[in-house]
């Protein structure tokens, strides 16, 4: 019965494979426009009701205990590694799975998910996953105490709606509804606050800036507005003004306060963010931090020789971001100097130690030879690692750089001789990545057992190497060429006959 079971769901999957291929592999040319778009309507019903059996895969690999079993503690890590998904895009799905998902009881039995008229849509394929996100995203500032039976119908408004609207419009009709449940916002509570705080600093872009966004509760408000009431008023900690007050204009002249202020033409939001800066760069906050991982709480940056003397280019930081070479030296001025050294390998210079905790001098040295997380495919900066041994303390293995790299505190959890178990070994100065680490991941990730080096925070070897396979094809096919006329013409095979006289 088992393998009749798995027979129907492998051919399940080699006939939706093969359909795939039919609909690549097929001319579209000959269809009518009307056929094209008839086309284009099906394919996308049958992506979104594919996107429900993702869920339903989920649930199952969620109860049968799957990941558990691999080594890996979540569900979301889990399909990050097998499917080699994004975070965002794993984290999406797993929260997504929690509203729309049908699980079972103890006893086998399904039961409904929380968004049942969501995904009863889904599985027909007549709404979308930004649908249903919208639709989420309504849902989670229902309040707690809002009566099942508001709520449930509240949802189904949600999903009707969504199967002939846009998701775009999904949050005005929740807005209407959540006015309509809780007009004058009294069933709102401490737990409704706490589920919705959040503040999300965005990836920093190529030009240096990082969004930001969230919601903070009514005590975060209450702390901060004082605070910028102070610093965030016109004419204060305004770094394009010299003579600006910055962390205490309290003891300013008050005709200096006030020309300061009219000479001020930052916006409102321009003028909070320069006051947070003063305040973090005055040391007045960081001086009650302490220490995180044995450093104190403060800045590393990592600048190139070559870079500093130019005055371009960018430091990188600790935390894996960048800043403009200028800026850097301009928060230099200010910090305690450490100095790193690396040979012409770009490996750091011995710094041996007999016992098993790494010192803060070798771990700089690591922040700035590796910068963040050297498991394969992990983009968690230097700031959120801890300093791994690559061959085990326990097993001999000493503190020394040679044998130390940086694993952030999951990837870190993931290296055991357990089931699932990831291995770490040492590249050595022979290899491609001299002193870098490389990791062996589990079977269900990596059937060959190939060892993998990390080149997340180091794109600029990747395309140092992609350079290099550019200029040798071109050299390749330079070469060819002028061989090929250079070569002398060769002889027909079949001359043709010759005739004799008689």
């Amino acid at each position: 019965m088992y393998s009749n079971r798995n027979e129907v769901g492998e051919q399940a999957a080699e006939s939706l494979l093969a359909t795939a291929t039919t609909l690549l592999e097929s001319p579209l040319t000959p269809l009518s426009d009307d056929a094209v778009v008839e086309l284009t309507r099906q394919v996308e019903r049958g992506m979104r009701m594919l996107a429900a059996v993702q869920h339903r895969l989920a649930v199952e690999i969620s109860e049968r205990s799957i990941p558990s079993r691999a080594g890996v503690k979540t569900l979301k890590r889990f399909l990050m590694q097998t499917l080699r998904l994004s975070s965002g895009d794993a984290g999406s799905r797993v929260n997504l799975v929690d509203w729309v998902g049908t699980r079972h009881d103890t006893a086998g039995e399904c039961v409904d998910p929380p968004l049942l008229y969501t995904a009863k849509a889904l599985a027909a394929g007549e709404i979308s996953i930004d649908h249903v996100r919208g639709v989420v995203a309504v849902m989670n500032r229902v309040p707690r105490t809002t009566a099942a039976e508001d709520r449930e119908a509240a949802e189904q408004v949600l999903a009707e709606f969504a199967r002939s609207g846009s998701p775009d419009d999904i949050a005005k009709i929740g807005d209407r509804i959540l006015t309509h449940l809780d007009p004058d916002g009294r069933l709102t509570d401490d737990h409704d606050r706490a589920r919705m705080r959040g503040i999300i600093l965005g990836r920093q872009r190529p030009d240096g800036m990082s969004p930001i966004r969230g919601e903070i509760t009514p005590t975060l408000r209450a702390l901060l507005d004082p605070i910028l009431a102070k610093y965030a008023r016109p004419g204060v900690c305004n770094p394009d003004d010299p003579a600006s007050p910055a962390v205490d204009p309290d003891h300013v002249d008050p005709d200096r306060l006030a020309a300061a202020a009219a000479r001020d033409h930052r916006s409102a939001a321009q003028r909070t963010h320069d006051a947070l800066l003063a305040l973090v760069q005055s040391g007045v906050i960081s001086t009650e931090l302490g220490t995180h991982r044995g450093m104190s709480v403060t800045t590393v940056l990592t600048m190139n020789l070559a870079d500093v003397e130019q005055l371009s280019g960018v430091a990188t930081t600790a935390t894996g971001g960048t800043l403009p070479i200028r800026e850097a030296l301009r928060l230099a001025e200010k910090s305690q100097p450490f100095l790193a050294v690396f040979d012409h390998a770009g490996l750091p210079l011995h710094l041996g130690r007999t016992r098993r905790l790494a010192t803060r001098t070798q771990r700089l040295a690591l922040i700035a030879a590796l910068h963040g997380c050297s498991r394969p495919g992990c983009d968690a900066p230097a700031s959120l690692c801890a300093v791994h041994h690559v061959l085990d303390y326990r097993k001999g293995g000493r503190t020394d750089l040679s044998n130390l790299t940086l694993a952030c505190d999951p990837c870190h959890a993931l290296v055991h001789d357990g089931p699932g178990g990831w291995k770490t070994v040492p590249r050595t100065r022979s290899s491609r990545y001299p002193g870098r680490t490389a990791w062996i991941a589990p079977t269900h990730i990596d059937p060959t057992g190939t060892p993998q080096v990390n080149h997340r925070h180091h794109a600029s070897e990747l395309l140092a190497q992609a350079l290099t396979h550019l200029h040798q094809r071109n050299e390749r096919n330079e070469r060819s060429r002028e061989q090929h006329h250079q070569r002398p013409p060769t002889p027909d095979s079949h001359p043709p006959p010759t005739s004799t006289a008689a």
